[in-house]
């Protein structure tokens, strides 16, 4: 079984930074858009969140400004963020059972190799994406098909993810996703987007795969 771990919101604690840096962006811009809205579109691609919180329109003018000012304020709380508890732990795991693991992210790659020195990660895991391997952004499915083919093995595939879009990027992509509430949406929703499991934290995960492992 391939392991296709998110990052962001999954293994690192960075949902409501990044909430904070897109609403400082978008404010920097003159859009005013309050944070429980910016909050339901993290997780989707920035190249697309700024025109579904704003408008095209608003997009094409304003866009890519809005999408530089956040990096920029992200970068400038990426200080803050921490694992969560049990994160490196589940990749442990996860290779004691036989598994191959990818850690799939659609990040800058700064970002990306920031989140592998906080878990340690680097020889641990056995492939990892970033921005400069996908396409399209989420709720497409380039990141997993490329998390599948950065694999290496022809074997099946199960996401594990916090937001709604990586449930449906992983759906187009034929794999089914196991999710956790650390990315601040419900299990209801999670669910319906399609999630074939849902637990309350990374840690609860794990003692879920001592009780059902991933097969």
């Amino acid at each position: 079984m391939i392991a296709i771990l998110d990052i962001d919101g999954t293994l690192v604690d960075t949902n409501y930074q990044h909430t904070v840096a897109w609403h400082r962006a978008l404010r920097r811009h003159g859009a005013k858009v309050a944070m429980w809205r910016i909050h339901r579109h993290i997780g989707m691609g920035g190249d697309k969140s700024v025109a579904a919180l704003c408008g095209r329109e608003f997009d094409a003018e304003h866009g890519d400004a809005v999408r530089s000012e956040e990096g920029e304020r992200y970068m400038e709380m990426i200080g803050e963020v921490e694992p969560f508890e049990g994160a490196r732990e589940l990749i442990e795991d996860l290779k004691a059972d036989g598994h191959t693991v990818v850690l799939a992210s659609s990040a800058k790659p700064v970002e990306v190799e920031h989140y592998l020195d906080l878990l340690d990660a680097r020889k641990l895991t056995d492939a990892w994406t970033h921005s400069g391997d996908v396409d399209e952004t989420k709720p497409a499915p380039d990141r997993i098909r490329t998390a599948l083919d950065k694999a290496g093995v022809d074997e099946p595939g199960l996401m594990i993810g916090d937001t709604p879009w990586d449930v449906k990027a992983a759906a187009d992509a034929g794999v089914e996703t196991v999710a956790v509430l650390t990315g601040g949406f419900s299990a209801a929703e999670l669910r319906d987007a399609g999630a074939i499991a849902v637990f309350e934290s990374v840690e609860q995960l794990r003692a879920g795969l001592v009780s059902t492992p991933l097969g």
